[in-house]
């Protein structure tokens, strides 16, 4: 057995972690980096240094994740769930029920509040965020970002919803309320019920076919009846009715 693939079964004993469903090459290639930056010969080595310091375990595990986003990504995308999908969602509900899975650090439910708080204040929501990353989601809870976070919003928005100090903008506390944050592994974690809306975008790109097919499978069973899935732009599902979705728009999905 070579020393990787020893490596990542040391790390599913250890850490219950399963990295045969990441795609190989490119979850090798960032780890190696980060080893090689660490100054680890292999990842033997590696595996004992993580073992004994959590400091190190807890640089592995933000590595491993991807947390890169930011307000509005994609804003043509965000146009059609303003213009088409939340409105459709609103005609035969008071509430609706949002899921932001793999949130990373914030932006994407924060984004989905502020929208919401825009053009549809008579709807009442919740919005429920995970990510298997801990660090991620204290900072998510925390709502403080770089100007690079806010590129896509404009000086309206910036002075409505955030407080600028210390060359950071805050988020408004208001916008938290409907906003719950929890650890979630989409690989292995029982998935909320009843979602009208489920927002993944840019993460499935970095799991193997049969892993994006479970986790696909699972959003079809996790959403309501006429509920939506909004994916990212490189995620479009060729064989959607496979888990009960129709392609609704570019990149948003509806089950039937």
């Amino acid at each position: 057995m070579g020393e990787y693939k020893r490596f990542v079964r040391k790390i599913n004993d250890e850490l219950n972690i399963n990295l045969n469903l990441y795609k190989e090459a490119q979850m090798k290639r960032r780890l190696t980096s980060l080893r090689n930056k660490r100054g680890f010969r292999n990842f033997d080595s590696y595996f004992d240094a993580l073992s004994c310091d959590e400091a190190l375990l807890d640089e592995f595990l933000d590595r491993m994740t991807i947390n890169v986003s930011e307000f509005y990504r994609n804003p043509r995308r965000w146009d059609v769930l303003r213009e088409k999908v939340l409105p459709k969602l609103a005609e035969k509900k008071a509430g609706i029920k949002i899921w932001s899975a793999a949130c990373s650090t914030g932006e994407e439910p924060y984004s989905l509040a502020i929208m919401l708080n825009e053009h549809f204040k008579e709807i009442d929501v919740s919005i429920i965020a995970t990510d298997i990353d801990e660090k991620a989601l204290e900072k998510a809870k925390l709502g403080t970002y770089d100007a690079h976070s806010l590129k896509e919003l404009s000086s309206k928005k910036k002075s409505k919803y955030f407080l600028f100090n210390n060359n950071k903008y805050c988020i408004d506390e208001r916008l938290k309320s409907n906003i719950s944050f929890k650890k979630h592994d989409l690989l292995k974690d029982p998935y909320p019920g009843n979602v009208d809306l489920i927002v993944c975008r840019n993460v499935l790109i970095y799991f193997t076919d049969p892993a994006k097919k479970m986790i696909y499978k699972r959003f079809g069973e996790a959403l309501s009846q006429n509920g939506f899935l909004f994916v990212g732009s490189t995620e479009q599902i060729f064989n959607p009715q496979e888990f009960h979705l129709t392609l609704y728009d570019t990149f948003f999905y509806r089950k039937k």
